[in-house]
């Protein structure tokens, strides 16, 4: 196996209190820590271990967003991918065009092993991984806790509402990794120096002949509703009768 590629999606960091905007037009990210997304940390991670034990030759990082996405991948190139590749765009990228775009960049790289988070945390879709493999034509495993490869194959571990389940599938396949799977290694200040010499491509989303609008629109946002004071009740009749006169039963 030659090459892994690892996408990555700037998101506000996991740790941060998202804030609505007061007109309900989005989430405030101005001032905000932004991170990247922690399940393609994990895939970033797996990637480099990969590497590292002598089953791949080069790791190339992604992202699809605005020039402020440099940032993360400056973060991956300082985790130790070999180069980064900025697809440049305004807009937001939803699912399908993400997955799109992913793919031409697997055509113009060659990529052998594409691995991607779960999902992304700021709108949980876990979609792009699944598109992708429909569209490339190639084997998906998703929910990845463990990886292992073998006469071009790779033996995946995952997660299930039932528990573990354990498939096979031939390369090049597109992997999706869940929180188990490992824990990103910390990045170092002399790492994150090493990283500003290597290559960091900047492509305009143009360039790629990708159709990336929109097919979903956001009219609004709005913060979840804050939570009730608790009731106590001195007895289990007394509990059945506050969850009636709530509707619940």
């Amino acid at each position: 196996m030659e090459k892994i590629m690892v996408a990555v999606k700037r998101v506000v960091d996991y740790n941060v209190r998202v804030r609505v905007k007061p007109d309900g037009s989005g989430v405030v990210t101005d001032g905000v820590k932004m991170s990247i997304n922690p399940f393609d940390e994990i895939a970033l991670e797996e990637a480099l271990r990969i590497r590292e034990r002598g089953d791949a030759s080069e790791v190339i990082v992604v992202s699809i967003g605005s020039t402020e996405c440099q940032q993360q991948l400056r973060t991956g190139l300082a985790m130790g991918a070999d180069r980064a590749i900025l697809v440049e765009t305004s807009q937001a990228v939803e699912p399908l065009a993400a997955a799109r775009v992913l793919l031409k960049l697997i055509e113009r790289e060659g990529a052998d092993l594409v691995i991607l988070g779960k999902q992304a945390i700021d709108d949980d879709n876990s979609q792009t991984g699944q598109m992708l493999a429909a569209l490339w034509e190639r084997p998906q495993a998703t929910f990845a806790s463990a990886i292992e490869f073998a006469e071009g194959k790779a033996t995946v571990t995952r997660e299930v509402d039932a528990g573990l389940e354990v498939i096979e599938v031939d390369l090049p396949a597109v992997v999706t990794t869940d929180l188990r799977l490992n824990e990103p290694r910390y990045v170092k200040l002399p790492d994150i120096m090493k990283a500003k010499k290597k290559p960091l491509e900047n492509i305009a989303i143009a360039d790629l002949d990708v159709v990336i609008d929109p097919q979903f629109k956001v009219t609004n946002f709005a913060p979840p509703e804050q939570r009730q004071k608790g009731v106590m009740v001195e007895d289990v009749a007394g509990l059945v009768k506050a969850l009636k006169d709530k509707g619940l039963v």
